[in-house]
């Protein structure tokens, strides 16, 4: 026997429409279909599964979903968060890095990260990439402890 449940409601000017259906083969295919006011669809999807397990992944939709959008909502502070280095940063990076100063590591990593709209863990994580100490300002990564940070070492540092 096949039953069919539908549900329709409106958020802002979309209008979402999602149906499920059982089938005689013990299957549930949930399908959503979201559409503007004016019929453009903007959201369509199918999801089959078996019949048991449609309120357990009910919930697991509903904890994905509502995780995904409280990190869609929430801004990041760092503009540039997440967004790849590219070698004309890393140089930035680097030549701020060794550039004289009477700041502490820590100090001197906030500045950057404020500089460069990245977070300070980000900022750190960075340096031995471009073959500076984090723990140091001003100083170049040695061949071993580029070794250890998984950077790489100086230019002047250890060749010939």
């Amino acid at each position: 026997m096949t039953s069919t449940f539908h549900n329709e409601m409106k958020l802002g000017e979309v209008t979402y429409r999602l149906s499920a259906t059982t089938d005689s083969d013990e299957s549930l295919t949930l399908d959503l279909l979201g559409s503007l006011d004016s019929g453009e669809v903007i959201a369509d999807g199918r999801l089959r599964l078996p019949v048991e397990g449609g309120a357990t992944i009910g919930k697991l939709l509903s904890r994905v979903l509502s995780a995904h959008t409280r990190l869609r909502t929430r801004p990041s502070r760092h503009a540039n968060a997440n967004q790849p280095w590219t070698e004309p940063l890393d140089t930035t990076l680097r030549t701020a890095w060794l550039t004289p100063t009477e700041d502490t590591a820590a100090k001197r990593i906030r500045t950057l990260a404020d500089d460069m709209q990245r977070s300070p863990t980000a900022i750190r994580a960075r340096l031995p990439r471009v073959g500076c100490d984090p723990d140091i300002p001003g100083r170049e990564l040695s061949e071993v402890a580029a070794a250890l940070l998984g950077g790489k070492s100086g230019p002047t540092q250890g060749r010939t």
